[in-house]
């Protein structure tokens, strides 16, 4: 199985600007490439692969551009292999044509390959091996076993650099269990159990909002590009990377605990996209992030032999008396919290019994 760590890493003023000329010359090649590719295509309605392209930049871009041999070789080869995988999910999946990078984005990465032991952590002094950067320090939280296959160099807003390391390793699955869990994902609580716990919602946004009013208002009144504009740009930054680190640690708090009891988990395939564009809605959508908690608990599943269902989106659970099957349409009004059933008399917390009702369509959908 392939794992990827990540840790916090603290290169030296010589490394960093390594690091910003590795970075630099991955965003050159890919632009270089998607204009080669897109030309071919454009003049001579020819289609250009992946090796064409890195073929194009080892015997005509390095010859011209001749910084581009300072940096690691495998790192430039990657990213042609992404600007590649951004060009066929165009046309497999209908996603979006590949877009030039951006010499001013905030968000900056490489990646690179292990061979001959280039890449290797040292547990002891906390230190890692990195192509074209020799010894780097490193915050080695924890540990693993296995052989390393490649790693991944970030620079997030704030200016921290981090590093992924693919790992392939042993996984030892959780003991298979009896228990089943149908899960009703809201706003009010983050997410209601068929057994009627409820996971509260942190609103993690709100915490954070006034602070990010004030530092964006003074922002405002920095002159742009200068030493206080940069500062103050940083402090907003490691405001947004709080946010994001709190609402992510929340998430995986939730996710294990649900994979740890259960066998059998059953949700929503909700189409958020869609959901946020209602602006009443759309901020509180985004601050519960459904979206990373099922991706988690599909990832964690996978690892640990769990069975995850996703049932239909359109599937009327909130609706549907769990005891007799009584739709009653009235509960569509999100006002409704608690409901009677006209039909059997069963007594009905909204949540609770949507969760029961997802659980039941999960199970029928497995038999």
């Amino acid at each position: 199985m392939l794992k990827a760590y990540r840790y916090r890493i603290y290169p030296n003023k010589e490394q960093e600007i390594q690091l910003a000329k590795t970075f630099g010359c991955c965003r050159f090649v890919y632009n270089q490439t998607l204009a080669y590719r897109k030309d071919a295509y454009e003049k001579e309605k020819k289609s250009v692969s992946k090796t064409d392209c890195n073929n194009y930049c080892n015997r005509e871009l390095k010859k011209v551009y001749e910084w581009l041999k300072e940096v690691d070789k495998f790192a430039l080869t990657n990213a042609i292999y992404n600007m590649d995988s951004a060009y066929q999910k165009f046309f497999k999946e209908h996603a979006g044509y590949p877009k030039f990078k951006s010499k001013h984005s905030n968000r900056q990465s490489y990646t690179t390959n292990f061979t001959n032991g280039n890449i290797t952590v040292d547990f002891d002094r906390g230190r890692i091996k990195l192509p074209k950067l020799k010894m780097v320090k490193i915050k080695l939280h924890r540990k693993f076993s296995g052989w390393i296959k490649a790693a991944t160099i970030s620079k997030v807003p704030s200016g921290k650099y981090y590093v992924s390391v693919l790992v392939e390793t042993e996984h030892s699955p959780l003991v298979k269990i009896n228990g089943k869990i149908g899960l009703d994902l809201g706003i009010k609580d983050l997410c209601i159990t068929s057994d009627g716990k409820k996971y509260e919602n942190p609103k993690t946004i709100k915490k954070y909002e006034k602070k990010l009013v004030k530092l964006q208002r003074q922002l405002a009144n920095k002159i742009k590009g200068s030493g206080n504009y940069q500062k103050k740009r940083k402090q907003i930054a490691l405001c947004h990377e709080k946010i994001t680190n709190t609402r992510r640690d929340y998430l995986h708090k939730i996710s294990s605990e649900i994979i740890n009891e259960n066998q059998v988990i059953v949700s929503e395939n909700l189409q958020i996209k869609n959901m946020v564009k209602n602006y009443n809605l759309a901020k509180s959508i985004n601050d519960v992030s459904w979206y990373e908690l099922t991706r988690q608990l599909e990832y964690k599943s996978k690892w640990n032999g769990r069975n995850y269902i996703k049932i239909d989106r359109f599937y009327a659970s909130s609706q549907l008396c769990f005891s007799c099957g009584y739709k009653n349409k009235n509960v569509k009004d999100l006002k409704v919290r608690d409901w009677i059933c006209p039909f059997c008399n069963t007594k009905h917390d909204r949540d609770i019994n949507a969760a029961k009702n997802i659980l039941e369509e999960g199970l029928r959908q497995v038999v």
